[in-house]
């Protein structure tokens, strides 16, 4: 499954990483992308190991606010 997902507060390559390190790191998401000037991610995922409030706290825990 894909869901995109606004994250506020990423403006350089260093906030890329941590964001797509940090959704890559669970269980389930098998690919993240960030759009650093849309401010969105991108994740590719499978639904029956991981949510998306799993997703949004772990890119909450690094520091960016993500929108519903």
């Amino acid at each position: 499954m894909e869901k995109t997902l606004n994250v506020q507060g990423m403006s350089c390559g260093h906030c890329k990483m941590s964001v797509e390190g940090a959704l890559k790191k669970l269980d389930g998401v098998s690919a993240a992308k960030v759009n650093l000037e849309a401010g969105k991610v991108d994740v590719t995922f499978d639904e029956s190991k991981v949510n998306v409030d799993a997703m949004k706290e772990a890119i909450e825990e690094q520091g960016y606010d993500v929108e519903a």
